[in-house]
Protein backbone atom coordinates (compact mmCIF):
# COMPACT_ATOMS: atom_id res chain seq x y z
CA UNK A 1 0.00 0.00 0.00
CA UNK A 2 1.44 3.37 -1.03
CA UNK A 3 1.79 5.81 1.85
CA UNK A 4 2.51 9.51 2.13
CA UNK A 5 4.48 10.78 5.10
CA UNK A 6 3.70 14.25 6.53
CA UNK A 7 6.53 15.59 8.70
CA UNK A 8 5.95 18.90 10.55
CA UNK A 9 9.24 20.56 11.47
CA UNK A 10 7.67 23.77 12.82
CA UNK A 11 4.41 25.67 13.13
CA UNK A 12 2.71 23.31 15.58
CA UNK A 13 2.23 24.45 19.17
CA UNK A 14 3.52 27.88 18.15
CA UNK A 15 2.68 30.87 15.97
CA UNK A 16 5.41 31.06 13.34
CA UNK A 17 8.38 28.95 12.22
CA UNK A 18 6.11 27.22 9.69
CA UNK A 19 7.71 24.34 7.79
CA UNK A 20 6.34 20.94 6.80
CA UNK A 21 7.94 18.17 4.73
CA UNK A 22 5.97 15.73 2.59
CA UNK A 23 7.72 12.48 1.76
CA UNK A 24 6.74 9.82 -0.76
CA UNK A 25 9.19 6.96 -1.31
CA UNK A 26 12.49 8.66 -2.26
CA UNK A 27 11.15 12.18 -2.84
CA UNK A 28 10.57 15.06 -0.40
CA UNK A 29 8.97 18.48 -0.93
CA UNK A 30 8.99 21.18 1.76
CA UNK A 31 6.11 23.60 2.32
CA UNK A 32 7.36 26.97 3.64
CA UNK A 33 10.51 27.65 5.64
CA UNK A 34 9.73 30.29 8.24
CA UNK A 35 11.23 31.89 11.31
CA UNK A 36 9.73 33.13 14.57
CA UNK A 37 10.54 36.10 16.79
CA UNK A 38 12.33 35.16 20.03
CA UNK A 39 10.40 34.87 23.26
CA UNK A 40 11.02 37.48 25.94
CA UNK A 41 13.19 35.04 27.89
CA UNK A 42 15.51 34.55 24.88
CA UNK A 43 17.72 37.48 25.83
CA UNK A 44 19.86 38.84 23.01
CA UNK A 45 18.48 36.43 20.41
CA UNK A 46 17.59 38.01 17.06
CA UNK A 47 15.65 35.21 15.40
CA UNK A 48 14.59 31.61 15.87
CA UNK A 49 14.52 29.12 12.99
CA UNK A 50 13.48 25.45 12.80
CA UNK A 51 15.90 22.58 13.24
CA UNK A 52 16.08 20.99 9.78
CA UNK A 53 18.43 18.14 10.65
CA UNK A 54 16.01 15.71 8.99
CA UNK A 55 16.19 17.65 5.71
CA UNK A 56 19.96 17.94 5.88
CA UNK A 57 20.27 14.18 6.33
CA UNK A 58 18.06 13.69 3.27
CA UNK A 59 19.15 16.71 1.23
CA UNK A 60 19.55 14.69 -1.99
CA UNK A 61 15.90 13.62 -1.74
CA UNK A 62 14.52 17.16 -1.28
CA UNK A 63 13.07 18.20 -4.65
CA UNK A 64 11.55 21.62 -3.90
CA UNK A 65 10.63 24.33 -1.43
CA UNK A 66 7.00 25.35 -2.01
CA UNK A 67 6.34 28.77 -0.49
CA UNK A 68 2.76 29.84 0.17
CA UNK A 69 3.50 33.57 0.68
CA UNK A 70 6.17 36.07 1.66
CA UNK A 71 5.67 36.68 5.38
CA UNK A 72 8.66 36.10 7.65
CA UNK A 73 7.00 33.18 9.43
CA UNK A 74 6.98 31.40 6.07
CA UNK A 75 10.26 32.52 4.41
CA UNK A 76 12.45 33.88 7.23
CA UNK A 77 14.57 30.73 7.68
CA UNK A 78 15.42 30.24 3.99
CA UNK A 79 18.77 32.12 4.11
CA UNK A 80 19.93 29.74 6.85
CA UNK A 81 18.41 26.53 5.49
CA UNK A 82 18.96 26.87 1.73
CA UNK A 83 22.79 26.59 1.82
CA UNK A 84 22.42 23.19 3.53
CA UNK A 85 19.42 22.02 1.46
CA UNK A 86 19.78 23.69 -1.96
CA UNK A 87 16.52 22.65 -3.61
CA UNK A 88 14.57 24.78 -6.13
CA UNK A 89 12.22 27.38 -4.59
CA UNK A 90 8.74 27.98 -6.02
CA UNK A 91 6.42 30.90 -5.24
CA UNK A 92 4.45 33.75 -6.75
CA UNK A 93 6.02 36.98 -8.02
CA UNK A 94 6.16 39.03 -4.81
CA UNK A 95 7.03 35.97 -2.72
CA UNK A 96 10.00 35.16 -4.93
CA UNK A 97 11.14 38.78 -5.05
CA UNK A 98 11.17 38.94 -1.24
CA UNK A 99 13.04 35.63 -1.04
CA UNK A 100 15.58 36.72 -3.64
CA UNK A 101 16.30 39.94 -1.73
CA UNK A 102 16.59 38.06 1.56
CA UNK A 103 19.02 35.51 0.11
CA UNK A 104 21.14 38.20 -1.53
CA UNK A 105 21.46 39.99 1.83
CA UNK A 106 23.11 36.81 3.07
CA UNK A 107 25.41 36.54 0.06
CA UNK A 108 23.38 33.80 -1.67
CA UNK A 109 23.02 34.79 -5.32
CA UNK A 110 22.82 31.51 -7.23
CA UNK A 111 19.58 30.13 -5.78
CA UNK A 112 17.15 28.44 -8.17
CA UNK A 113 13.99 30.51 -7.70
CA UNK A 114 11.00 29.80 -9.94
CA UNK A 115 8.08 32.26 -10.21
CA UNK A 116 4.64 30.70 -10.64
CA UNK A 117 1.13 32.08 -11.04
CA UNK A 118 -2.07 30.93 -9.35
CA UNK A 119 -3.43 27.76 -10.99
CA UNK A 120 0.05 26.91 -12.36
CA UNK A 121 1.21 23.34 -11.77
CA UNK A 122 4.83 22.32 -11.15
CA UNK A 123 6.42 18.87 -10.98
CA UNK A 124 8.89 17.89 -8.25
CA UNK A 125 9.91 14.23 -8.18
CA UNK A 126 6.85 12.10 -7.49
CA UNK A 127 4.83 15.22 -6.61
CA UNK A 128 2.64 17.48 -8.72
CA UNK A 129 1.76 20.81 -7.10
CA UNK A 130 -0.91 23.33 -8.06
CA UNK A 131 -0.79 26.85 -6.61
CA UNK A 132 -4.27 28.18 -5.73
CA UNK A 133 -5.08 31.86 -5.13
CA UNK A 134 -6.12 32.78 -1.57
CA UNK A 135 -6.74 36.14 0.07
CA UNK A 136 -4.35 37.13 2.85
CA UNK A 137 -2.71 40.31 4.14
CA UNK A 138 0.05 40.13 1.53
CA UNK A 139 -0.04 39.89 -2.25
CA UNK A 140 0.52 36.56 -3.94
CA UNK A 141 -0.64 34.22 -1.16
CA UNK A 142 -1.54 30.71 -2.31
CA UNK A 143 -2.88 27.44 -1.05
CA UNK A 144 -1.22 24.29 -2.40
CA UNK A 145 -2.74 21.12 -3.84
CA UNK A 146 0.07 18.55 -3.62
CA UNK A 147 -0.57 15.27 -5.42
CA UNK A 148 1.42 12.03 -5.36
CA UNK A 149 0.44 8.38 -6.01
CA UNK A 150 -0.85 8.12 -2.42
CA UNK A 151 -3.35 10.96 -2.90
CA UNK A 152 -3.76 14.74 -2.74
CA UNK A 153 -2.96 16.95 0.23
CA UNK A 154 -4.29 20.53 0.44
CA UNK A 155 -2.32 23.13 2.39
CA UNK A 156 -4.44 26.24 2.89
CA UNK A 157 -1.46 28.39 3.89
CA UNK A 158 -2.51 31.58 5.68
CA UNK A 159 -5.85 32.60 4.23
CA UNK A 160 -9.20 34.27 4.72
CA UNK A 161 -12.30 34.39 2.55
CA UNK A 162 -12.92 38.02 1.63
CA UNK A 163 -15.60 38.37 -1.03
CA UNK A 164 -14.84 42.09 -1.51
CA UNK A 165 -11.03 42.34 -1.35
CA UNK A 166 -9.18 45.45 -2.48
CA UNK A 167 -6.76 45.22 -5.41
CA UNK A 168 -6.74 41.41 -5.21
CA UNK A 169 -8.64 38.40 -6.38
CA UNK A 170 -10.80 36.50 -3.94
CA UNK A 171 -9.85 33.10 -2.62
CA UNK A 172 -10.27 30.67 -5.54
CA UNK A 173 -13.14 28.69 -4.08
CA UNK A 174 -13.95 27.16 -7.46
CA UNK A 175 -10.58 25.44 -7.76
CA UNK A 176 -10.63 24.34 -4.14
CA UNK A 177 -14.09 22.86 -4.59
CA UNK A 178 -12.94 21.05 -7.74
CA UNK A 179 -10.19 19.37 -5.77
CA UNK A 180 -12.70 18.47 -3.08
CA UNK A 181 -14.92 16.76 -5.63
CA UNK A 182 -12.01 14.58 -6.81
CA UNK A 183 -11.24 13.35 -3.31
CA UNK A 184 -8.63 14.85 -0.99
CA UNK A 185 -6.51 12.63 1.24
CA UNK A 186 -5.72 15.31 3.82
CA UNK A 187 -6.37 18.98 4.57
CA UNK A 188 -3.82 20.97 6.57
CA UNK A 189 -5.50 24.24 7.52
CA UNK A 190 -4.46 27.51 9.16
CA UNK A 191 -5.61 27.64 12.82
CA UNK A 192 -4.52 31.18 13.75
CA UNK A 193 -8.03 32.66 14.15
CA UNK A 194 -9.95 29.53 15.08
CA UNK A 195 -10.87 31.07 18.45
CA UNK A 196 -12.81 33.87 16.73
CA UNK A 197 -16.43 33.23 15.71
CA UNK A 198 -18.04 34.50 12.53
CA UNK A 199 -16.19 35.90 9.54
CA UNK A 200 -13.11 38.08 9.19
CA UNK A 201 -14.06 41.65 8.37
CA UNK A 202 -13.44 42.70 4.77
CA UNK A 203 -10.46 44.88 3.90
CA UNK A 204 -12.91 47.18 2.13
CA UNK A 205 -14.30 48.22 5.54
CA UNK A 206 -10.81 49.38 6.53
CA UNK A 207 -10.54 51.36 3.32
CA UNK A 208 -13.72 53.25 4.19
CA UNK A 209 -12.32 54.11 7.62
CA UNK A 210 -9.12 55.46 6.09
CA UNK A 211 -11.07 57.60 3.66
CA UNK A 212 -12.71 59.34 6.60
CA UNK A 213 -9.29 60.07 8.12
CA UNK A 214 -8.20 61.71 4.89
CA UNK A 215 -11.37 63.81 4.85
CA UNK A 216 -11.05 65.00 8.45
CA UNK A 217 -7.30 65.35 9.06
CA UNK A 218 -6.07 68.96 9.10
CA UNK A 219 -2.36 68.16 9.50
CA UNK A 220 -0.01 65.35 8.65
CA UNK A 221 -1.31 61.79 8.50
CA UNK A 222 1.18 59.25 9.88
CA UNK A 223 0.28 55.59 9.39
CA UNK A 224 2.15 52.74 11.07
CA UNK A 225 1.53 49.29 9.63
CA UNK A 226 3.18 46.15 8.29
CA UNK A 227 5.14 46.88 5.13
CA UNK A 228 3.96 43.65 3.50
CA UNK A 229 0.29 44.69 3.38
CA UNK A 230 0.56 46.14 -0.10
CA UNK A 231 -3.20 46.08 -0.75
CA UNK A 232 -3.72 48.56 2.09
CA UNK A 233 -0.72 50.66 1.08
CA UNK A 234 -2.03 50.87 -2.48
CA UNK A 235 -5.40 52.10 -1.26
CA UNK A 236 -3.69 54.75 0.87
CA UNK A 237 -1.73 55.82 -2.21
CA UNK A 238 -5.01 56.15 -4.10
CA UNK A 239 -6.39 58.38 -1.34
CA UNK A 240 -3.24 60.49 -1.54
CA UNK A 241 -4.00 61.01 -5.21
CA UNK A 242 -7.66 61.85 -4.49
CA UNK A 243 -6.92 64.24 -1.62
CA UNK A 244 -3.79 65.74 -3.20
CA UNK A 245 -1.27 64.58 -0.62
CA UNK A 246 2.30 63.37 -1.06
CA UNK A 247 3.34 60.01 0.40
CA UNK A 248 6.66 59.31 2.09
CA UNK A 249 7.96 55.98 3.41
CA UNK A 250 9.96 55.76 6.64
CA UNK A 251 11.70 52.75 8.20
CA UNK A 252 14.07 50.21 6.67
CA UNK A 253 11.57 47.43 5.98
CA UNK A 254 8.89 49.86 4.78
CA UNK A 255 11.29 51.44 2.28
CA UNK A 256 12.80 48.15 1.07
CA UNK A 257 9.49 46.32 0.61
CA UNK A 258 7.71 49.20 -1.12
CA UNK A 259 10.69 49.83 -3.41
CA UNK A 260 10.74 46.15 -4.33
CA UNK A 261 6.96 46.11 -4.88
CA UNK A 262 7.18 49.14 -7.16
CA UNK A 263 9.95 47.53 -9.19
CA UNK A 264 7.91 44.40 -9.92
CA UNK A 265 4.63 46.24 -10.46
CA UNK A 266 2.84 45.12 -7.29
CA UNK A 267 2.61 48.73 -6.03
CA UNK A 268 1.79 51.66 -8.29
CA UNK A 269 2.70 55.16 -7.13
CA UNK A 270 2.70 58.09 -9.59
CA UNK A 271 6.04 59.98 -9.47
CA UNK A 272 4.29 63.25 -8.56
CA UNK A 273 2.72 61.63 -5.47
CA UNK A 274 5.87 60.01 -4.04
CA UNK A 275 8.42 62.02 -2.07
CA UNK A 276 11.52 61.41 0.05
CA UNK A 277 11.95 62.51 3.67
CA UNK A 278 13.98 65.67 2.83
CA UNK A 279 11.23 66.80 0.45
CA UNK A 280 8.58 66.90 3.22
CA UNK A 281 9.74 70.38 4.27
CA UNK A 282 8.64 71.68 0.88
CA UNK A 283 4.99 70.94 1.63
CA UNK A 284 2.42 72.01 4.18
CA UNK A 285 1.43 69.48 6.80
CA UNK A 286 -2.00 68.98 5.25
CA UNK A 287 -0.30 67.93 2.01
CA UNK A 288 1.65 64.95 3.37
CA UNK A 289 1.20 61.33 4.44
CA UNK A 290 3.97 59.37 6.15
CA UNK A 291 3.93 55.57 6.04
CA UNK A 292 6.18 54.08 8.69
CA UNK A 293 7.16 50.95 10.55
CA UNK A 294 6.40 50.65 14.26
CA UNK A 295 2.89 49.23 14.50
CA UNK A 296 4.16 46.80 17.17
CA UNK A 297 5.97 49.44 19.23
CA UNK A 298 9.41 48.15 18.21
CA UNK A 299 12.10 50.26 19.97
CA UNK A 300 14.07 51.06 16.79
CA UNK A 301 11.13 51.51 14.44
CA UNK A 302 10.29 54.74 12.65
CA UNK A 303 7.18 55.55 14.71
CA UNK A 304 8.91 54.94 18.04
CA UNK A 305 11.88 57.10 17.12
CA UNK A 306 9.57 59.88 15.96
CA UNK A 307 7.54 59.71 19.17
CA UNK A 308 10.69 59.79 21.31
CA UNK A 309 12.27 62.63 19.28
CA UNK A 310 15.10 60.26 18.32
CA UNK A 311 14.51 60.47 14.59
CA UNK A 312 17.00 62.66 12.74
CA UNK A 313 14.42 64.35 10.53
CA UNK A 314 10.91 63.64 11.83
CA UNK A 315 9.15 64.18 15.15
CA UNK A 316 5.52 63.89 16.22
CA UNK A 317 3.94 67.28 16.76
CA UNK A 318 0.66 68.92 17.65
CA UNK A 319 -2.01 68.35 15.01
CA UNK A 320 -0.67 65.09 13.57
CA UNK A 321 -3.12 62.26 12.99
CA UNK A 322 -1.37 58.99 13.82
CA UNK A 323 -3.02 55.73 12.75
CA UNK A 324 -1.65 52.44 14.11
CA UNK A 325 -3.08 50.06 11.53
CA UNK A 326 -2.34 46.71 13.18
CA UNK A 327 -3.35 44.52 16.08
CA UNK A 328 -0.59 43.97 18.65
CA UNK A 329 1.07 40.59 18.33
CA UNK A 330 0.72 38.68 21.63
CA UNK A 331 3.51 39.92 23.90
CA UNK A 332 3.73 43.36 22.26
CA UNK A 333 0.70 44.91 23.95
CA UNK A 334 2.72 46.80 26.57
CA UNK A 335 5.09 48.31 24.00
CA UNK A 336 2.20 49.43 21.82
CA UNK A 337 0.39 50.98 24.82
CA UNK A 338 3.51 52.94 25.74
CA UNK A 339 3.82 54.31 22.22
CA UNK A 340 0.15 55.34 22.19
CA UNK A 341 0.67 57.22 25.48
CA UNK A 342 3.78 58.90 24.13
CA UNK A 343 2.00 59.95 20.94
CA UNK A 344 -0.81 61.56 22.95
CA UNK A 345 1.76 63.44 25.04
CA UNK A 346 3.25 64.79 21.83
CA UNK A 347 -0.15 66.27 20.91
CA UNK A 348 -1.13 63.82 18.20
CA UNK A 349 -4.62 62.51 17.52
CA UNK A 350 -4.04 58.75 17.85
CA UNK A 351 -6.28 56.17 16.20
CA UNK A 352 -5.74 52.48 16.92
CA UNK A 353 -7.64 49.21 16.86
CA UNK A 354 -9.52 49.69 20.14
CA UNK A 355 -11.25 52.87 19.01
CA UNK A 356 -11.67 52.42 15.25
CA UNK A 357 -11.65 49.79 12.50
CA UNK A 358 -8.08 50.41 11.35
CA UNK A 359 -6.96 46.82 10.91
CA UNK A 360 -8.39 43.50 9.84
CA UNK A 361 -6.77 40.12 10.21
CA UNK A 362 -5.48 38.14 7.25
CA UNK A 363 -6.61 34.86 8.81
CA UNK A 364 -9.90 32.98 8.57
CA UNK A 365 -12.36 32.93 11.47
CA UNK A 366 -14.59 29.98 12.35
CA UNK A 367 -17.21 30.29 9.60
CA UNK A 368 -14.53 30.60 6.92
CA UNK A 369 -12.73 27.56 8.30
CA UNK A 370 -16.02 25.64 8.15
CA UNK A 371 -16.49 26.72 4.54
CA UNK A 372 -13.01 25.43 3.69
CA UNK A 373 -13.91 22.09 5.30
CA UNK A 374 -17.17 21.92 3.35
CA UNK A 375 -15.40 22.59 0.04
CA UNK A 376 -12.49 20.21 0.50
CA UNK A 377 -14.26 17.34 2.35
CA UNK A 378 -10.93 15.71 3.26
CA UNK A 379 -10.45 12.09 4.27
CA UNK A 380 -8.15 13.31 7.09
CA UNK A 381 -7.87 16.69 8.76
CA UNK A 382 -4.66 18.05 10.38
CA UNK A 383 -4.75 21.55 11.92
CA UNK A 384 -1.51 23.56 11.60
CA UNK A 385 -0.20 27.08 12.24
CA UNK A 386 -1.24 27.52 15.85
CA UNK A 387 -0.61 26.91 19.51
CA UNK A 388 -1.96 23.68 20.97
CA UNK A 389 -5.26 25.16 22.19
CA UNK A 390 -5.88 26.46 18.65
CA UNK A 391 -5.16 23.07 17.10
CA UNK A 392 -7.51 21.45 19.62
CA UNK A 393 -10.32 23.91 18.90
CA UNK A 394 -9.81 23.47 15.15
CA UNK A 395 -10.27 19.72 15.55
CA UNK A 396 -13.49 20.40 17.49
CA UNK A 397 -14.64 22.64 14.65
CA UNK A 398 -13.90 19.87 12.15
CA UNK A 399 -15.92 17.45 14.28
CA UNK A 400 -18.88 19.83 13.92
CA UNK A 401 -18.38 19.43 10.15
CA UNK A 402 -18.78 15.66 10.58
CA UNK A 403 -15.10 14.76 10.29
CA UNK A 404 -14.81 11.43 12.18
CA UNK A 405 -12.89 11.62 15.43
CA UNK A 406 -10.18 9.19 14.30
CA UNK A 407 -9.56 11.22 11.15
CA UNK A 408 -9.03 14.62 12.83
CA UNK A 409 -5.43 14.37 13.98
CA UNK A 410 -3.35 16.73 16.11
CA UNK A 411 0.36 16.27 15.44
CA UNK A 412 3.23 17.50 17.58
CA UNK A 413 6.72 18.44 16.52
CA UNK A 414 8.85 15.31 16.49
CA UNK A 415 6.04 13.19 15.09
CA UNK A 416 5.30 12.19 11.51
CA UNK A 417 2.05 10.98 10.03
CA UNK A 418 1.97 8.09 7.54
CA UNK A 419 -1.18 8.25 5.44
CA UNK A 420 -3.02 6.09 3.00
CA UNK A 421 -6.71 6.27 2.15
CA UNK A 422 -7.50 3.51 4.65
CA UNK A 423 -4.91 4.03 7.36
CA UNK A 424 -3.18 6.77 9.37
CA UNK A 425 -0.30 6.08 11.75
CA UNK A 426 1.77 8.45 13.85
CA UNK A 427 5.45 7.54 13.82
CA UNK A 428 8.64 9.06 15.16
CA UNK A 429 10.66 10.46 16.64
CA UNK A 430 11.80 12.95 14.00
CA UNK A 431 14.56 15.43 15.00
CA UNK A 432 12.97 18.85 15.45
CA UNK A 433 13.49 21.91 17.60
CA UNK A 434 14.61 25.51 17.46
CA UNK A 435 17.89 27.04 16.34
CA UNK A 436 18.65 30.48 17.76
CA UNK A 437 20.28 33.22 15.70
CA UNK A 438 22.42 35.76 17.59
CA UNK A 439 24.17 38.20 15.26
CA UNK A 440 26.18 36.09 12.83
CA UNK A 441 26.08 33.08 15.13
CA UNK A 442 23.73 30.28 14.13
CA UNK A 443 22.98 27.70 16.80
CA UNK A 444 25.90 28.64 19.03
CA UNK A 445 23.59 29.91 21.78
CA UNK A 446 21.78 27.22 23.74
CA UNK A 447 19.86 26.82 26.97
CA UNK A 448 22.98 27.15 29.16
CA UNK A 449 23.95 30.48 27.62
CA UNK A 450 20.38 31.76 27.86
CA UNK A 451 20.24 30.71 31.50
CA UNK A 452 23.42 32.69 32.21
CA UNK A 453 22.04 35.72 30.36
CA UNK A 454 18.85 35.56 32.40
CA UNK A 455 20.87 35.26 35.60
CA UNK A 456 22.96 38.30 34.66
CA UNK A 457 19.90 40.34 33.71
CA UNK A 458 18.14 39.61 36.99
CA UNK A 459 20.93 39.61 39.57
CA UNK A 460 24.03 41.17 38.05
CA UNK A 461 27.67 40.09 38.25
CA UNK A 462 30.54 40.19 40.73
CA UNK A 463 34.05 39.54 39.44
CA UNK A 464 36.69 38.57 42.00
CA UNK A 465 40.27 39.08 40.80
CA UNK A 466 43.27 37.65 42.66
CA UNK A 467 46.92 38.03 41.57
CA UNK A 468 49.29 35.18 42.47
CA UNK A 469 53.07 34.97 42.16
CA UNK A 470 54.07 32.38 39.60
CA UNK A 471 57.26 31.62 41.54
CA UNK A 472 56.06 31.51 45.16
CA UNK A 473 52.31 30.90 44.87
CA UNK A 474 51.70 33.79 47.25
CA UNK A 475 49.00 36.43 46.75
CA UNK A 476 50.57 39.61 45.36
CA UNK A 477 47.42 41.62 44.58
CA UNK A 478 43.75 41.62 45.44
CA UNK A 479 41.31 40.31 46.00
CA UNK A 480 39.63 43.05 43.97
CA UNK A 481 35.84 42.97 43.58
CA UNK A 482 34.17 44.44 40.50
CA UNK A 483 30.37 44.82 40.46
CA UNK A 484 28.29 45.06 37.29
CA UNK A 485 24.52 45.27 37.65
CA UNK A 486 24.65 44.19 41.31
CA UNK A 487 25.47 47.20 43.50
CA UNK A 488 27.23 50.52 42.98
CA UNK A 489 30.60 49.96 44.68
CA UNK A 490 31.18 53.54 45.86
CA UNK A 491 27.88 53.60 47.71
CA UNK A 492 28.29 50.14 49.25
CA UNK A 493 31.83 50.15 50.61
CA UNK A 494 30.89 48.27 53.78
CA UNK A 495 29.27 45.48 51.76
CA UNK A 496 32.25 45.21 49.40
CA UNK A 497 34.69 45.19 52.34
CA UNK A 498 32.75 42.33 53.94
CA UNK A 499 32.72 40.43 50.65
CA UNK A 500 36.47 40.95 50.28
CA UNK A 501 36.98 39.54 53.77
CA UNK A 502 34.97 36.46 52.82
CA UNK A 503 37.28 35.89 49.85
CA UNK A 504 40.36 36.42 52.02
CA UNK A 505 39.05 33.84 54.45
CA UNK A 506 38.81 31.27 51.64
CA UNK A 507 42.32 32.12 50.40
CA UNK A 508 43.76 31.90 53.93
CA UNK A 509 43.09 28.16 53.93
CA UNK A 510 45.95 27.68 51.48
CA UNK A 511 49.62 28.36 52.32
CA UNK A 512 50.40 28.74 48.65
CA UNK A 513 48.12 28.76 45.65
CA UNK A 514 49.15 26.19 43.08
CA UNK A 515 47.35 25.77 39.75
CA UNK A 516 46.12 22.37 40.92
CA UNK A 517 44.14 24.16 43.65
CA UNK A 518 42.53 26.78 41.44
CA UNK A 519 39.27 24.90 40.79
CA UNK A 520 38.71 24.20 44.47
CA UNK A 521 39.56 27.80 45.41
CA UNK A 522 37.17 29.24 42.79
CA UNK A 523 34.36 26.96 43.92
CA UNK A 524 35.02 27.92 47.54
CA UNK A 525 34.88 31.63 46.70
CA UNK A 526 31.60 31.15 44.81
CA UNK A 527 29.97 29.18 47.64
CA UNK A 528 31.10 31.39 50.52
CA UNK A 529 30.38 34.65 48.71
CA UNK A 530 26.97 33.40 47.62
CA UNK A 531 26.06 32.55 51.22
CA UNK A 532 27.30 35.93 52.46
CA UNK A 533 25.37 37.98 49.90
CA UNK A 534 22.24 35.88 50.18
CA UNK A 535 22.17 36.17 53.98
CA UNK A 536 22.77 39.92 53.82
CA UNK A 537 20.68 41.02 50.81
CA UNK A 538 18.71 37.98 49.63
CA UNK A 539 20.34 38.41 46.22
CA UNK A 540 22.10 35.91 44.01
CA UNK A 541 24.49 37.61 41.57
CA UNK A 542 26.66 35.61 39.20
CA UNK A 543 30.08 35.27 40.81
CA UNK A 544 33.12 34.98 38.54
CA UNK A 545 36.45 34.34 40.34
CA UNK A 546 39.61 35.00 38.28
CA UNK A 547 43.10 33.95 39.43
CA UNK A 548 45.99 35.42 37.48
CA UNK A 549 49.68 34.51 37.69
CA UNK A 550 52.35 37.18 37.46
Amino acid sequence: MQKLRIIPLGGLGEIGKNITALEFENDIVVVDCGSIFPRQDMLGIDLVIPDVTYLERNRDRVKAFLITHGHEDHIGALPYVYPHVPAPIYGTKLTCALIKGKLEEHGIESAHIQVVKPRDTVEAGAFSIQFIQVTHSINGACALAITCPAGTVIFTGDFKIDFTPIHAESTDLQTLAAWGSRGVLALLADSTNVEKPGYTMSERKIAETFRNFFKEAKGRIIIAMFASNLHRIQHIVNYCIEFKRKICFVGRSMISVTNLAREIGELRIPPDVYCEIPDLDCYEDYETVIMTTGSQGEPMSGLTRMANSDHKRLQIREGDTVVISATPIPGNEIMVSRIVDRLYKCGANVIYNRIADVHVSGHACQEELKLMQALIRPRYFIPVHGEYRMLKQHVQLAREMRVPEDRAIILELGQALELSWDEANIIGPIPTGSIMIDGLGVGDVGSVVLRDRKHLSQDGLIIVVVGVSQETGKIISGPELISRGFVYVRENEELITGARNVVLDVLSRYDTIAQSDWTAIKNGIKDELHNYLNDLLKRNPMILPIIMEA
